[in-house]
């Protein structure tokens, strides 16, 4: 199996400084990370570990339900997938991910609502991103499209 990497330059203190974050696999891109817009509700350009991590776990759901609902007999037309990933103070010291909000809303042929959903719990149970973040609460919200 494969093996992806990234790469982040920094320069300066944590308040102060700033980085690059580049997708070095890929060559798709290259980010500005910086701590005060990390922790700000305006990110202003710049990306961080949640925002990259919200963008891993919801590719790896998408990609994880289009299989089980396959699987399970359905068609899936289309997937959205969103997945909100909350950062905050951790009462133990420090910060920490306090939890990530998974949203999908799937229009699938072949199964009724029931069997969406029960997929779609599946996936969030066995996608590899949400196996990684198994000390994170996920929660779930579907919405299914016939």
């Amino acid at each position: 199996m494969a093996t992806r990497t990234a790469r982040t330059g920094w320069n300066g203190t944590l308040d102060d400084g700033s980085g690059q974050v580049e997708l070095t696999s890929s060559g798709a891109a290259t980010f500005d990370v910086s701590w005060p817009k990390r922790t700000a509700e305006n990110a202003d350009g710049t990306t961080s570990p949640e925002e990259l991590i919200a963008a891993a776990h919801s590719s790896c759901f998408a990609m994880q339900l289009s299989a089980l609902l396959a699987a399970a007999g359905g068609s899936p037309e289309s997937l959205e997938v969103t997945a909100d990933v909350s950062f905050g103070e951790d009462p133990a010291g420090g910060f920490k991910i306090t939890g990530i909000a998974v949203k999908v809303t799937g229009e699938v042929t072949g199964l009724d609502q029931a069997g969406f959903e029960k997929a779609a719990e599946d996936a969030k149970n066995t996608c590899p991103v949400s196996k990684a973040l198994a000390a994170v609460d996920i929660t779930l919200e579907t919405e299914f499209v016939s």
